[in-house]
């Protein structure tokens, strides 16, 4: 499975990095790009244990969905101690 927010499904992307050479102090006109390399962008994902479908399931969550209300945290329940 992967990782993956199941409210917004954010999910890692690729992309690339550019490694540039000649800044304008150097006297030249700006960058160059000298080179590229794969790299993989990841979200901001949590594992929770929510409320989904009326039951408790441990899933990724972006923060993003958390901020925006999207979560439903299951009720705490203090267990009582047995005399």
């Amino acid at each position: 499975m992967p990782r993956e927010c199941v409210f917004t499904q954010r999910r890692a992307c690729g992309g690339w990095t550019k490694a540039q050479k000649g800044a304008r102090r150097d006297g030249g006109v700006g960058n160059k790009i000298k080179g590229r390399t794969k790299r993989l962008v990841k979200p901001n994902l949590k594992k929770l244990r929510i409320v989904l479908d009326g039951k408790v399931q441990s899933v990724y969550v972006s923060t993003k969905a958390m901020r925006q209300g999207l979560v439903v945290k299951p009720m705490k329940v203090k267990v009582a101690k047995a005399v």
